[in-house]
């Protein structure tokens, strides 16, 4: 019965031919097409144009977008000597095909080939219409047809690429050679495009994942019909042969699942985006972070973010160590979550301080006990150094002297400079206080990264970009040239973890409040990298420190990013290099521009003679003394040296003459004090 059906539907086809040229183009006329729009999956390249992740279409099928120039021209060629020799001859129904099957089929009394020409599948595909009832077929012929009106054929085979099943939930060429090959149709085998002519005849039986043995069977036919057909020579077919066919699908493409997912919601009209990620760092730094949690126990958890700083190019971001719903909150993209920076923000106060006059990276200041006004900050070890040169107060990432910098610029300013950056934060109760120098502000690793990148491109921001399109922004100036410099100078000078390379890199660590988050960024000539580390829930992870859990990995990502780092910039023309005792008087040891306003305890003072007192000179001269301050010290009458360096607090002048005279005494750190008297 189903073979006279057959029959039937194959003479149908044959009598087209017999129909009046006008009322076959009527009938063809009338016929209504299917969409010829294809829906393809929704595609993330990364810069190079290399996926990264794709997405399933609506019904969660697998079908990719390819162009005829990006598939393999011998598997074009197999394809066609093997399903439409005359493809680019007939009309959309190949009457020969017809006659020669109808004859075979009463020749051999069985069914021995189809006459479906590859326009008639691609009807079929489209409508999902089925082979073996009668109105199916002549449904085919007829849409085959007009198909063949509407498009070119080059058009008919881009449909088949896309529409041709594969077993599964798989559609189109580039879908099967991304899952069964795990790469890109455009370089295949001889082997690899028989088996992607073969499947698609019966895609559920032929599939390799489910039937190797009878997808070899139909491989090596499609094999042995491109030898007799002279596409490929015998020493070409013997060595396909002993390809083994692939025993289970690979999963697609599923890198930077965090980035992928955002521009979708960013830009959620495209079928394509090509982001600035590179596919080869992205999979190396995703392999890095999976590692590095793997022996920490099952709620830890790390992001790492990659930027060209010359550029604000986004290379590579891990959201997290795994992209699924675990107890680290996988799922969450920890480059954008909001967290404390602990001491990475401490690398700005000084560059401000700089740009302000109120120090130097030589410039001595005290790491002491203080009390600003009720915040008494305590360092991470709660040791004192006593005093300190700016330069080793960053290295050793102190608390009071970056508190008592904060305290002379004013929170505010911290904040204003942030905003420039574009670094986007929360601020706990609303009002800006101290504790920001040391965390007590909430941005993200993103945000970080681009503050970095400032520092590194000279003091100026520029947004960072993840996308290879659209309208780059500019920067704003957050530090003058000499400060970004210097503070880079000073980060480069920090001795690396252990293990770790010598290699000059700016790097600094923080470490949160309660040991919730551990952080470490750096930069070379080129490149900035962030790493955090902690839980995605924001409970603390004991014994986390910045230096120890975080910084290592930072080293571990430059070295998957290059083998040796870019150098870093020369000091710029206007940069001041000299030793403390070189620089200006106000600064070489640290104040606070309120102190001309408060008391200094230890300034010195004359206390003798005192002010406005009537003092007989001596013959030998009228005797001095100074309290408080530090030697050596310097007197003064009316402005004039008349005794320089000395050591002692008690001295006599000579040679002052009588009347009002004004006495002032200078100590060793500029600080003065004076007195107006009348000798007699």
């Amino acid at each position: 019965m189903m073979r006279a059906r057959y029959l039937f539907v194959l003479a149908a086809g044959l009598g087209l031919a017999a129909f009046s040229n006008d009322t076959l183009d009527q009938w063809i006329a009338a016929t209504v097409l299917p969409p010829l729009q294809v829906e393809t999956s929704v595609e993330v390249l990364d810069r190079n144009g290399a996926l990264l992740r794709a997405y399933s279409v609506a019904d969660g099928r697998w079908r990719l977008d390819v162009a005829l120039a990006d598939v393999d021209s011998d598997y074009i060629a197999a394809l066609l000597a093997y399903e439409d020799k005359r493809f680019y001859g007939h009309n959309g129904v190949d009457l020969q095909a017809l006659a020669r099957a109808v004859f075979q089929a009463a020749w051999n009394g069985k069914i021995v080939s189809g006459g479906s020409t590859l326009t008639m599948q691609v009807a079929r595909l489209l409508e999902e219409g089925t082979t073996g009832q009668i109105d199916g077929k002549l449904r085919q012929m007829r849409v085959a047809l007009a198909l063949e009106r509407r498009l070119s054929k080059q058009e008919i085979l881009a449909l088949y690429l896309h529409l041709a099943p594969y077993g599964g939930n798989l559609e189109g060429i580039r879908a099967a050679t991304l899952s069964y090959f795990g790469k890109e149709p455009l370089r295949l085998t001889p082997a690899e495009a028989a088996l992607l002519v073969a499947i698609p005849q019966s895609p559920e039986t032929r599939r390799p994942d489910r039937s190797a043995e009878r997808a070899t069977d139909a491989r090596d036919r499609v094999l042995a019909r491109a030898l007799r057909d002279g596409l490929i020579d015998e020493d070409q077919m013997q060595a396909a042969r002993t390809e083994v066919v692939p025993s289970a699908r690979r999963a697609f493409p599923a890198l930077a699942p965090h980035m992928s997912d955002r521009i979708i919601v960013e830009e959620p009209g495209l079928t394509q985006h090509q982001l600035t990620l590179d596919k080869t760092l992205q999979s190396k730094l995703e392999r890095l972070a999976s590692d590095v949690v793997s022996s920490r126990g099952d709620r830890l958890q790390v992001a790492i973010v990659v930027a060209d700083h010359a550029s604000g190019e986004v290379l590579a971001s891990v959201g997290s160590a795994a992209f699924k719903a675990d107890r680290r909150a996988g799922f969450i993209d920890m480059t954008r979550a909001i967290r404390s920076p602990g001491s990475t923000l401490k690398p700005l106060v000084y560059g401000l301080a700089f740009d302000e006059g109120l120090a130097h990276p030589e410039t001595l200041i005290e790491d002491k006990p203080t009390d600003f006004n009720g915040y008494k900050p305590q360092n991470f070890d709660r040791q004192f150094r006593g005093t300190i040169r700016i330069r080793e107060a960053l290295q050793e990432s102190l608390n009071i002297p970056v508190v008592a910098l904060t305290d002379a610029l004013g929170p505010a300013k911290l904040l204003a400079t942030l905003d420039k950056a574009g670094v986007k934060y929360d601020l706990p109760g609303g009002q800006p206080g101290l504790a920001i120098a040391l965390g007590g502000i909430g941005v993200s690793l993103e945000d970080m990264v681009q503050l970095y990148a400032a520092i590194a491109r000279g003091g100026v921001s520029l947004p960072l970009t993840h996308q290879m399109t659209g309208v780059r922004e500019e920067g704003q100036r957050v530090l003058s040239t000499s400060s970004a410099w210097q503070v880079a100078d000073i980060l480069a000078g920090l001795a690396p973890p252990p293990g770790a390379p010598e290699n000059r890199l700016a790097y600094k660590t923080g470490t949160s409040y309660g040991h919730r988050d551990a952080w470490a960024i750096g930069f070379d000539g080129r490149h900035v990298i962030g790493i955090w580390m902690g839980r995605p829930d924001g409970t603390p992870v004991p014994g986390a420190f910045g230096a120890d859990l975080a910084a290592p990995i930072l080293f571990q990502a430059f070295a998957r990013l290059k083998p040796n780092l870019d150098p870093q910039p020369g000091a710029p023309p206007a940069t001041l290099l000299v030793s403390n005792a070189e620089l200006p008087r106000p600064l070489q040891k640290f104040r606070n521009r309120n102190a001309a306003f408060q008391p200094d305890k230890d300034a010195p003072a004359v206390a003798f003679p005192p002010d406005g007192a009537e003092v007989e000179m001596l013959p030998e001269g009228l005797l001095v003394r100074v309290s408080g301050g530090k030697a050596p010290y310097t007197w003064l009458a009316n402005g004039v040296p008349v005794a320089i360096s000395l050591g002692s607090r008690e001295t006599m002048l000579s040679s002052l003459g009588r009347g009002f005279i004004t006495l002032s005494v200078i100590d060793a750190e500029g600080r003065s004090a004076r007195t107006k008297v009348r000798l007699r």
